[in-house]
């Protein structure tokens, strides 16, 4: 630990010399930096070979977070952990036009249980991309999926300490395959970006389970007023108090045939494969500190949604169908104190409905950003109601306070 200590130390003393020649004059400009490589802390720790022929920036995130939960019926319980532990790698090799992203995790939230046989999932992304001007993208690997909002934007960039109980349900999340997206955002300007996927359908790490299914994704995003402001779209909240409205309207539509999975990129394993239709329709408006998010998501299925074991018919296991909403309202004061609300309704399929309840959850919460939302204090106090099919209801609540912090 004390050589790593150290190691970072050095890291920081060379780039703060590097800071510093850059107040030269040119002559030892170009005589210290053809001999150095170029430090920066915009991004996260960067570095760039003296011939600009590669670039790496490092950086790393994590949440730490206290949990107290009271389910009905259940006796009251503590709960602290590491939620989140990342590490980031990202840059270019040879030209700016092909750039590559790695993303770990190592908190165990993130890696899940281990088991026989099953692959480890410290890998989240690992992705080259082409870009070949600033309107295209074409990238090969494993990342995100052009999916809802609120899983695009990353688990750093929520007012609230998690997303919500659709996004858990109904997400697409990460999958392995080819992506193409065609961006157009101008400034004041009416923008569109369209973002199309075609990936294996298993989701990420998984390996062992080939077949002939692949997933079809494709996205559609509306700017009316123009681009947001720091790139805003990818972040909850408006932390950079937009001088002018903006607003961004998106639609998505995902096929996953023969889907192994109780959620297609996501869950345990099917008896039985099934195909998988997904819709994520999204809207969100920024304007003064205040921030307004409506999401709209179902999953349906070409057959029923429950798979029996043919070797066990006592044994079953079904595909999560069904829909649901968030509305999500927040202001962020001038002192960068932000409160937040937000309520989630989730119908499931009737397929389901013996198996499932509906449910229904409402949060408050409070968010102090330090730094953006690269250092901020979350709390927040969030009650659920399930119904289920019986007639029956149960209502739980957790209280919770987590520190996110990173570069």
């Amino acid at each position: 630990m004390k050589k790593i200590i150290l190691f970072f130390l050095f890291l920081l003393s060379i780039a703060s010399n590097a800071q510093v020649t850059i107040k030269q004059n040119k002559q030892d400009n170009d005589l210290k930096l053809s001999a150095l490589p170029y430090y920066s802390f915009g991004k996260g720790i960067g570095i760039t070979s003296p011939d600009s022929l590669y670039q790496l920036n490092i950086r790393f995130r994590m949440q730490n977070r206290v949990t107290y939960t009271e389910n009905e019926n259940e006796d009251g319980v503590y709960d602290g952990q590491i939620r989140r532990l990342r590490l980031r790698l990202d840059g270019y090799v040879g030209t700016p036009k092909f750039l590559y992203a790695i993303q770990l995790s190592f908190a165990p939230g993130d890696v899940g249980e281990i088991r026989e046989g099953e692959n480890i999932n410290i890998i989240r992304d690992a992705v080259v991309f082409y870009r070949p001007n600033k309107h295209w993208n074409i990238s090969f690997g494993q990342t995100k999926l052009p999916g809802n909002r609120q899983r695009v934007n990353s688990s750093g960039g929520l007012q609230l300490t998690d997303r919500s109980i659709n996004n858990a349900r109904f997400t697409i999340d990460r999958d392995f395959g080819f992506q193409i997206h065609n961006m157009n955002e101008f400034n004041d300007q009416f923008s569109y970006n369209f973002k199309t996927a075609i990936s294996t359908g298993e989701g990420r790490n998984i390996t062992g389970n080939a077949d002939a299914g692949v997933a079809l994704t494709g996205k559609v995003e509306l700017l009316p007023f123009g681009a947001f402001a720091k790139d805003g779209t990818y972040f909850e909240g408006d932390i950079v108090r937009e001088k002018k409205p903006k607003l961004m309207l998106s639609g998505a539509f995902q096929q996953n045939n023969h889907a192994k999975r109780t959620q297609g990129q996501l869950g345990n394993d099917l008896f039985e494969a099934r195909t998988m239709k997904s819709v994520m329709l999204d809207a969100m408006l920024k304007y003064n500190g205040w921030a307004a998010m409506s999401s709209y998501m179902s999953r349906t299925t070409s057959r029923n949604a429950v798979t029996i074991n043919p070797d066990d018919s006592s044994q079953s296991n079904f595909a999560y169908v069904g829909n649901g909403f968030d509305h999500q309202l927040s202001y962020n004061f001038p002192s960068n104190y932000e409160i937040i609300g937000r309520y989630s309704t989730q119908k499931v399929g009737e397929d389901i409905r013996t198996l499932a309840p509906n449910s229904k959850q409402y949060t408050i919460g409070l968010t102090k950003y330090i730094w953006e939302h690269t250092f901020k204090i979350q709390s927040e106090l969030t009650f659920d109601t399930l119904n289920y099919f019986d007639g029956s209801t149960k209502n739980n609540w957790y209280l919770r306070f987590q520190i996110e912090i990173g570069i």
